[in-house]
């Protein structure tokens, strides 16, 4: 895997600089000075070139960043320059809302398939067009839909058992939304996105201000 080294905050800031550079395009903009950018991703300009330096050269001394040749270039070192196959576990009010997100394909996230266990929701097409299938299908149906992600939108006590069927059909990264930790062997990379656990952190500083 390339850029092993790189800071995890890194690369959370370099998604931050492409939805800012992909505004800019839309608003016309062809070049932005670091300044600029900083002040559109909430960070301060020096971070912006620390960021950028551990990629290469970019941008022009005196003049900035040429917008669309930076958004390429940054969409280029997140692997964001193709299409990405995804599968969903977990078909409930979250899950239908991942999969409706029009965010997800704009970036270049596809979900090509939908799981659920509950025999209810089996069978049943989603208004993107995917059809939900039980999750004894899924060794087939990812490897024949080139899954290449996998989200987890089922509860806690299912998670591990569902990511280990993802691992076993060679998916190497995985989403957890549920509210528990997933184990996962060297190789498999897993996000793991707790809304409670920032509501915490809301909690705490509002508590504490």
């Amino acid at each position: 895997m390339k850029f092993l080294k790189i800071p995890a905050a890194t690369i959370t800031r370099l998604s931050l600089y492409t939805r800012a550079l992909e505004g800019l395009v839309v608003e016309q903009v062809t070049v932005v000075s670091s300044k600029r950018l900083a002040e559109l991703c909430g960070v301060n300009p020096a971070q912006i070139r620390k960021d950028l330096a551990y990629f290469g050269q970019f941008g022009v001394r005196g003049v900035g960043y040429y917008v669309k040749e930076l958004l390429f270039d940054i969409k280029k070192i997140l692997g964001l320059n193709k299409e990405w196959n995804l599968a969903l576990v977990g078909v409930g009010n979250l899950g239908c809302a991942l999969v409706a997100h029009e965010n997800f394909s704009k970036q270049g996230y596809r979900f090509v398939a939908a799981f659920d266990a509950d025999p209810m929701k089996i069978g049943r097409k989603l208004v993107t067009g995917l059809v939900i299938h039980p999750p004894n299908e899924m060794a087939n149906i990812c490897k024949e839909k080139q899954v290449e992600m996998g989200v987890i939108a089922a509860p806690p006590n299912f998670a591990q058992e569902i990511a280990n069927r993802f691992i076993d059909v060679g998916v190497k990264g995985i989403l957890n939304f549920a509210p528990t930790q997933i184990h996962a062997p060297e190789g498999v990379r897993v996000e793991n996105v707790d809304f409670t656990v920032k509501l915490d952190n809301l909690a705490y500083y509002l508590t504490a201000g």
